[in-house]
């Protein structure tokens, strides 16, 4: 059997093959050769692998873990225990939570679709854990493992939760080949409910929250699903996208940045794509502003979307919540030049330092006792200026002892905006 170090370097070469066979597509290549990286994309109808690379390696999911808290949700929505303009009471745990939030605090309320909302677009750790203990019966601890009893009646058999929001815990894992599958069971299970995924922004009490998913204006046919980051997870990103009738689901955790991950997962959506028979497409025009949804290209991919056989986007459109895409140029002009800022000063700084060569120490947040940590742990954040550190391979994530010691401060990521 090989060691973990070997099947990291197998992965990479395999990822690296698969890369070079592509052609002209698009390059990425400082992301594979991190030792947190995995990726796999399947055909969502089949469920085939049409390629991988570490897909079974224990990884830490970050706010992909939002996806299964919006399972569990959707299954509640379903099954008639709760409706979407159910009351979430707001705990003083809950407003604790760590960035990214929502802004909630302790003693408010907010619907159920707006902590939908919440999630699939800023990925607020606030709003998920009081949706979390909502669920739960007032216990993120008990929704937790709800979670990963039906994550393993899913198949999702190397998977384990622990909180609501995917903020750092050192038992809380997955696989790149679980995400995958979390992701084809949220369109076949929800097909009424996925569209909340390719929400562009959200609207809670005045400000305006926008998705981090990049790849719905960047890559054509891309319809959903999450993003995420904590400093020991690198970038992950869990993506569908439908072209010619053929729709892909693939997983990619370990980006270097959040660019460096949307673009290699679409050389493996491209790459995908071509095994799968459909003909290339070119690429969708960059944004030049970080951060602004470009408003020209808004109706072409509405357009792509609504030939796929998903159910439930004209109320998604018509949710109040949720502004038009095509309102994208009322933004303020000071909105967008500040923006144009994509290279802070502390960004250039921190490029020159030497990267750790071992796993960082400072996963402190322990199951969900609701001890806020000290440290601001951004994620969910796809920010060009935030570069995870890379950590050494392990068979099984390493379980730091809970000492005091530990709990002290780290550097903190901030994203833009």
């Amino acid at each position: 059997m090989l060691g973990s170090s070997a099947a990291s370097r197998l992965g990479a070469m395999l990822a690296a093959v698969i890369l070079c066979s592509i052609g002209t597509v698009r390059p990425a290549t400082a992301q594979i050769g991190s030792e947190r990286y995995a990726a796999i994309v399947t055909d969502a109808r089949s469920g085939a692998v049409l390629m991988a690379a570490n897909p079974d390696e224990p990884r830490y999911p970050a706010s992909l873990t939002k996806m299964m808290t919006l399972y569990m949700t959707f299954d509640a929505l379903r099954d008639g225990r709760i409706s979407l303009s159910s009351r979430i009471p707001v705990s003083p745990s809950a407003a604790s939570m760590p960035p990214s939030r929502l802004g909630l605090t302790a003693g408010m309320t907010l619907t159920v679709e707006e902590a939908i909302l919440a999630l699939v677009t800023k990925s607020a750790n606030d709003a998920a854990a009081a949706l979390g203990e909502f669920l739960g019966g007032g216990s993120e601890q008990r929704f937790a493992q709800m979670m990963t009893l039906r994550a393993r009646a899913l198949g999702m058999t190397r998977t384990t939760f622990r909180n609501a929001s995917g903020l750092p815990d050192l038992d809380q894992v997955s696989t790149a080949r679980d995400m995958a599958l979390l992701g084809r069971r949220l369109l076949q299970d929800f097909p009424d409910r996925y569209a909340y995924f390719s929400t562009p922004y959200f609207v809670f009490r005045g400000r305006t929250h926008w998705n981090h998913n990049r790849l719905l204006q960047e890559y054509d046919g891309t319809d959903g699903i999450k993003t995420g980051y904590v400093n020991d997870s690198g970038f992950n990103l869990v993506a569908s996208a439908q072209r010619d009738g053929v729709r892909l689901v693939a997983a990619v955790f370990g980006g270097r940045t959040g660019r460096e991950r949307d673009r290699h997962m679409m050389a493996l959506l491209d790459r995908g794509f071509a095994a799968s028979g459909v003909a290339p497409r070119e690429m969708v025009a960059r944004r030049t502003t970080p951060g602004v949804l470009a408003a020209a290209h808004a109706a072409p991919l509405r357009s792509a979307r609504a030939a796929t056989p998903i159910r439930g986007r004209q109320q998604a459109a018509a949710r109040p919540t949720v502004r038009h895409a095509a309102n994208a140029q009322s933004r303020p002009a000071v909105r967008r030049a500040a923006n144009a800022q994509s290279r802070p000063a502390a960004r250039r700084a921190a490029s020159v330092q030497p990267r750790a060569t071992t796993r960082p120490g400072h996963l402190r947040m322990i199951s969900t006792t609701r001890s806020r940590p000290s440290a601001r742990i951004e994620q969910g954040d796809t920010s060009r200026d935030t570069v995870a550190r890379p950590a050494q391979a392990r068979r099984q994530p390493a379980k730091a002892a809970r000492t005091p010691a530990q709990t002290g401060s780290a550097k903190t990521s901030r994203r833009p905006g």
